[in-house]
């Protein structure tokens, strides 16, 4: 079992920066990548940014490219979400995942909201 939790959400004026942070705990042995996801209210669950263990490889969506930077500090065992220039739309409930072998793990989330 691995367990996630994340911190660091909150409110922010459009343009403004925040920086999310995802502890990973338990049976870490084996992730494979991990990732941000997030759910605007009425909306689906869209990825955000995510990263393999392996590698180090990186993948955004295209809403925030050159915005937000993925990263991992795997001494911590933390996964982290740097975002720059936010938006109002970027306003959602944001997720860490952790994929090991065929499982995906989730954590309770955490809000952001960019509004002035």
């Amino acid at each position: 079992q691995v367990q996630l939790v994340e911190s660091g959400g909150g409110l922010v004026q459009p343009g403004g920066s925040l920086r999310l942070s995802c502890a990973a705990s338990g049976s870490i042995f084996g992730i494979a990548a991990m990732g941000w996801y997030r759910q605007a209210p009425g909306k689906q669950r869209e990825l955000v940014a995510s990263t393999t263990t392996i590698g180090g490889s990186t993948n955004y969506a295209d809403s925030v490219k050159g915005r937000f930077t993925i990263s991992r500090d795997n001494a911590k065992n933390t996964l982290y979400l740097q975002m720059n220039s936010l938006k109002p739309e970027d306003t959602a409930v944001y997720y860490c995942n952790a994929l090991q072998k065929d499982r995906l793990y989730w954590g309770q989330g955490t809000q952001v909201t960019v509004s002035s």
